[in-house]
């Protein structure tokens, strides 16, 4: 079925430099996706056809070698990582060259990377050949042990620099520069200073370094899911999505904005990537919001923003949560169930934001002759719903997520090749493999390299320091805190993926807000969500630009509406941090903060659009702001004025102002500025396949 229309592969997942690795499949060319991959390598020259069966032959070598290692215990963890490594290290020096520009590709370089890919063998091999003499010398280690470390840290760093961006190699970089230059740092950052021969055998055969469980959780869990991402779009799983989406919201006012917003949500649930989302839906949904009305930049923005939330809305929330349990020992089952309502407020603040927009420029829906049916969409798609839902009971049921995944995964394949329209052949079974891999090199990369920040700040004790900092210098404050997390957050966020970004973060000041009394998994998901910002947030605003360069948008005008449709990012953290919003209380005041956390997210989108029914004056948009503030800071409010008022009577006072005027800008609809605007317009959109 190798002429079947199918969305673009999904791109690599969780990436920091939007030059760094190609977005979709977009690889020029006829054949089968390995044979373009090595044409972009090498050319059209008389060695592309064998790369591409060496690519080809490693991405299925990679995909067996992790479904063995799910169904089978046959290998302990650090083979298991070791194995796993070596692979994505091979195959990340094949597919993605050292450069864009003409020298990356030339012969020499081709040398330059054979000696890399060898380098990688011998670094990954040295562990598990002489395991039992290394364990025997542990705390001894002779020259050949270290220099096998720095050489895989060289590695690392290369292979990091050309598939997730140069910022996160310079940021390795300084932190080991911490590690040695210890004595020379002023006050509390002083240390005793590790040796480069200390440093090097730390991170390369301690447990909490290169092979920790950062990059544990992917060969662990985060393999299976991808491919088990890359099989439901290469059998058409994306296109039941997207026609379901259109479908259910085609018709409203604003619905291909609706869709891609429903679409997004569909499609992230199982590929748990913004940037992947972006340029797997976006070239289907941005054209139809273009040609119904929205701006280029707001429809860019709003497949973004509804794109990121891919990461938070479960059963599968990117590689970050998987992080989560392995880090804290909390069953990933218990994560996906206290993510639930938080990723489903996101996804209603992004569907309000795209609700006011429409009304604001009068933008109307597709035309019912121009959209599918939901029973047709049904009738040829359904049956990839059966894996999903598999997938989610498996999940939450307790079974340990990589065998749940392994379930799901052969589900999928069974449930395609049943049906023509669906079934695949082996050249497509084959670009499974190939886009699975594909997609795992940058995670890993910045999973393995992230392992060493892990080691130095163990080393160190740098995390103990500057959580201490934080309470001191914010005099324990929390939401001053959790502000300069956002901000730490935002900074990192210009040149590292979410997964590393979160990874940093979390062990630097993940123990100031445990100090402040918050709950371990409500400090880990407010970590992670706030971590999201790299894909919305200017300057740097990856799923944004993505989306921005299908829109053919200005990319800084994209994030910016990005930024603005995505406030749930930041708004909805601050009730996980204030109120029972994680299912911590009882169903009531879980119910109570759900209902008031989302009328405050209503006021909040309202006074940031400047629109509701009508144009909102200047004051009502600062008063909404005040009353969504009430709401999502009640405990702040009560300690600011000595707790003379329980913090519930600013949360209901929130509440009901916000209602207030939302109803009295619901009368006043018809006056002035707000006058009724004609009929929307409407377009006729034709589908794809």
């Amino acid at each position: 079925m190798t002429d079947r229309t199918t969305v673009a592969e999904t791109p690599a997942q969780d990436r920091a430099d939007p030059q760094a690795f190609d977005e979709d499949d977009g690889v020029p060319g006829d054949g089968p996706l390995w044979q373009r991959l090595a044409g972009l390598r090498l050319g059209e020259g008389p060695h592309r056809r064998v790369l591409g069966w060496v690519i080809l032959t490693l991405a299925v070598a990679l995909g067996a070698f992790q479904i063995y290692i799910t169904v089978s215990y046959a290998m302990d963890a650090r083979q298991q990582r070791l194995a796993h490594l070596v692979l994505v290290l091979a195959l990340g020096f094949i597919i993605v060259p050292a450069s864009k520009k003409p020298w990356g590709r030339s012969a020499a370089m081709v040398v330059v990377d054979c000696a890399f890919i060898l380098a990688s063998i011998a670094v990954c091999l040295y562990p598990i050949l002489f395991q039992a003499q290394l364990a025997r010398r542990a705390g001894a280690y002779e020259t050949l042990d270290w220099v096998m470390g720095l050489v895989l840290c060289a590695v690392l760093l290369e292979v990091t620099r050309r598939t997730v961006g140069w910022f996160m190699s310079v940021l390795v970089l300084l932190f080991m520069f911490y590690a040695w230059a210890g004595p020379w740092f002023p006050g509390v950052f002083r240390h005793r200073g590790a040796t480069i021969e200390r440093l090097s055998t730390h991170v390369y055969l301690g447990t909490d370094g290169i092979l920790g469980f950062t990059l544990g959780v992917v060969v662990t869990f985060v393999f299976i899911f991808i491919l088990f991402g890359a099989m439901l779009q290469k059998s058409g799983g994306g296109n039941f999505f997207i026609g379901l989406a259109f479908a259910l919201t085609g018709k409203s006012r604003g619905g291909p904005a609706k869709g891609a917003v429903l679409g997004s949500a569909l499609m992230g649930s199982v590929s748990g990537s913004a940037i992947g989302n972006v340029a797997t839906t976006g070239p289907f949904t941005i054209p139809m919001m273009k040609k119904v009305g929205y701006n280029s930049h707001d429809a860019a923005g709003i497949e973004a923003a509804a794109s990121t939330g891919g990461q938070v809305l479960p059963p599968i929330m990117g590689a970050g949560a998987f992080l989560i349990a392995e880090r804290t020992g909390i069953p990933y089952a218990d994560i996906v169930k206290v993510s639930i309502i938080p990723a489903l407020m996101y996804f209603a603040s992004v569907y309000i934001f795209v609700s006011l927009l429409a009304r604001k420029h009068n933008i109307g829906g597709m035309k019912a002759d121009q959209l599918p049916k939901v029973r047709d969409v049904m009738r040829s798609g359904w049956h990839f719903l059966a894996p999903l839902v598999l997938l989610v009971t498996l999940l939450l049921n307790y079974v340990p997520p990589a065998r749940a995944g392994m379930y799901a995964l052969l589900a999928l394949f069974v449930v395609s090749m049943l049906r023509v329209g669906s079934r695949m052949s082996l050249t497509d079974l084959g670009e499974v493999f190939v886009i699975a891999a594909k997609n795992t090199i940058p995670v890993s990369a910045a999973c393995a390299i992230a392992g060493v920040i892990v080691g130095v700040v163990g080393m160190t004790g740098l995390g103990l320091v500057i959580s201490e900092l934080l309470i001191t210098a914010f005099a324990g404050n929390l939401l001053l805190t959790l502000i300069m997390v956002a901000l730490a957050s935002l900074v990192l966020g210009v040149g590292l993926p979410v997964t590393a970004s979160y990874v940093v973060i979390i062990i630097l000041a993940g123990p100031a807000l445990e100090g402040l009394g918050l709950a371990l998994i409500v400090t880990h998901l407010i970590v992670y969500w706030l971590s999201q910002d790299s894909n919305v947030t200017p300057p740097v605003a990856l799923a944004a630009f993505v989306g921005a360069g299908i829109a053919a948008a200005p990319p800084m005008r994209s994030a910016l509406s990005a930024w603005k449709f995505a406030k749930g990012l930041y708004l909805i953290p601050l009730l996980m941090a204030y109120s029972a919003l994680m299912l911590q209380g009882s169903w009531i005041e879980v119910a109570i903060a759900t209902i008031t956390g989302m009328v405050a997210l209503f006021a909040a989108s309202v006074g940031l659009e400047g629109y509701m029914l009508s144009r909102v004056r200047w004051y009502w948009r600062v008063a909404l702001g005040f009353a969504a503030a009430f709401v999502l800071i009640a405990p702040e409010w009560s300690g600011w004025i000595g707790n003379a008022l329980d913090p519930a009577v600013f949360v209901w006072g929130g509440t009901l102002i916000s209602l207030a005027i939302m109803g009295l800008l619901w009368l006043q609809r018809d006056r002035g500025d707000g006058r009724s605007l004609p009929n929307p317009v409407s377009a006729a959109i034709t589908l794809p396949a």
